[in-house]
């Protein structure tokens, strides 16, 4: 597999293209703007929405609620604009909110289209899931990530009734990840449930042979 997957902007598109960086827009962070000469002057818009219009969606933050929703509102305004469509999914990601990746997940597998997801740095935690949730045979992660699965974790407080009830959801979810897991790897329950007690990371080639991805992007020379 070459790095040909990725087809992010052509070369002629890249001479009509500049990308400036616009601290006034993000007071946080420095979010890039591409400036396209559409032939009938120019238009601005962030790198996100330009990576949209060719059906790319990247995560590269942890997975909070409001990125959930975000990435949730850009794959279902990829259904409404082509059903059938490829649609790209590039994670770097630690993980975060089992409920938020959950959200995610439940929309990439009602899209009815060919999901490909690509790991770059990192896919750990629920970014792993979301890396294997991709459709089987286009899951790729680029040679120097990492991916690693563990279990939910999260802390229970309040009443004995309410520890309970937390604690009920937590192994409810624990079982539901690793059902997950093992539907997507091809592992069985038990080998996801015994890799995920503690921090379990694979390289590239490991999670290939795991099952989680299904191959290698390698650079083209």
């Amino acid at each position: 597999m070459t790095c040909g997957i990725f087809h992010l902007i052509s070369l002629k598109k890249l001479q009509e293209i500049r990308i400036v960086m616009n601290e006034e827009r993000s007071k946080n962070s420095l979010t890039p703007y591409v400036i396209e000469d559409t032939g009938r002057g120019e238009r601005s818009m962030d790198i996100f929405s330009r990576l949209l219009k060719d059906r790319i969606v990247f995560i590269g933050t942890d997975i909070t609620d409001h990125v959930a929703n975000v990435v949730v509102a850009q794959l279902l305004f990829l259904r409404m604009e082509d059903p059938k469509k490829d649609v790209n999914l590039y994670i770097n990601s630690m993980g975060g909110y089992i409920t938020a990746g959950l959200a995610i997940y439940d929309v990439l597998q009602w899209m009815g289209c060919r999901i490909n997801t690509y790991c770059i740095g990192q896919a750990s935690s629920m970014g792993a899931l979301l890396l294997a949730a991709g459709t089987k045979g286009h899951r790729y992660a680029l040679p120097n990530s990492r991916i690693m699965i563990h279990q939910p974790i999260g802390g229970v407080g309040g009443s004995s009734a309410d520890i309970a009830l937390q604690a009920k959801e937590i192994l409810y979810l624990k079982k539901r990840i690793h059902e997950i897991m093992a539907e997507a790897t091809g592992q069985n329950v038990e080998r996801i449930a015994q890799d995920s007690e503690r921090d379990f990371y694979m390289s590239p080639l490991e999670a290939k042979e795991y099952g989680l991805i299904d191959e290698v992007v390698t650079p083209k020379k």
